[in-house]
């Protein structure tokens, strides 16, 4: 009797086992499309590139800064219609509104901030 519940455990530890090794695993299951959109922010009067401006997705945790060249890149979000709101120090904040990203597709944006007088 000893061995047969030593058995039975052992097989029960087994299933056990090799079911969350597969947990998660979903054969069917397609990756999902994502959108993603890269720009340029400028200068209004100069046309010069800015760097350091934050960039954040309304109703998302998403925020990315310009690099040295005034350019910037947002992945991964899901398809769909967002606005970007746009900040730096000495400058108006700005707001892209209705930017609709689309499935697979990486939507190019200049934008021009105009400083504060």
């Amino acid at each position: 009797m000893k061995k047969s519940i030593n058995i039975f455990l052992g097989l029960t530890a087994l299933i056990l086992i090799s079911g969350s090794a597969f947990a998660g695993f979903n054969p069917t299951k397609v990756p999902s499309a994502k959108a993603s959109v890269n720009g340029k922010v400028l200068d209004f009067q100069s046309g010069e590139t800015l760097a350091g401006v934050a960039i954040t997705v309304e109703g998302t945790d998403t925020k990315v800064y310009t690099d040295l060249d005034g350019n910037f890149s947002i992945e991964g979000l899901e398809p769909g219609t967002y606005n970007l709101v746009l900040s730096m120090i000495s400058y108006n904040s700005s707001l892209v509104e209705n930017l609709k990203l689309l499935a697979n597709e990486n939507e190019e944006i200049s934008i021009k901030l105009d400083n504060i007088r």
